[in-house]
């Protein structure tokens, strides 16, 4: 029995092009009317019922951020980085003005915000969905 040389019984390995694309596809795209749909399916259940006790929103916040951050992964934006703002607030029947600036390409990064209501509470989401290049 011979010996095998260095070339033979190795494995040989294959290379693949480089497939790094600079923008999503159509169906990747951070699409607002779906965002703004799955927000509002969320606060309606999550919210229906929930009076306002300052002592829990915090955790209610936080519980609400995960769940829409969760959610949206699910719907499949593909290397989209997700930010989900939840704010709630006393229903008193006083005005509230909310603002966000961001910095961000246009072509592949969008928001959508909802807000719920109840005779206790407020609640305004916003979701951001930026592009990893």
């Amino acid at each position: 029995m011979g010996e095998l040389g260095p070339d033979e019984g190795a494995e040989v390995e294959e290379r693949a092009e480089n497939t790094y694309s600079l923008r999503p596809a159509l169906q990747h795209r951070f699409k607002s009317s779906t965002v703004k749909e799955c927000i509002r399916a969320i606060l309606k259940e999550k919210l229906a019922d929930v009076q306002y006790k300052p002592e829990e929103m915090p955790e209610l916040t936080k519980s609400l951020s995960d769940t829409i951050k969760d959610r949206l992964k699910e719907e499949g934006f593909d290397r989209y980085k997700m930010v989900v703002q939840v704010v709630i607030g006393e229903q008193r029947g006083e005005g509230v003005n909310m603002a966000a600036r961001c910095f961000w390409d246009a072509d592949t990064d969008s928001c959508a915000h909802d807000v719920f209501m109840n005779d206790s509470l407020f609640c305004v989401v916003a979701a951001f969905g930026c592009f990893y290049y």
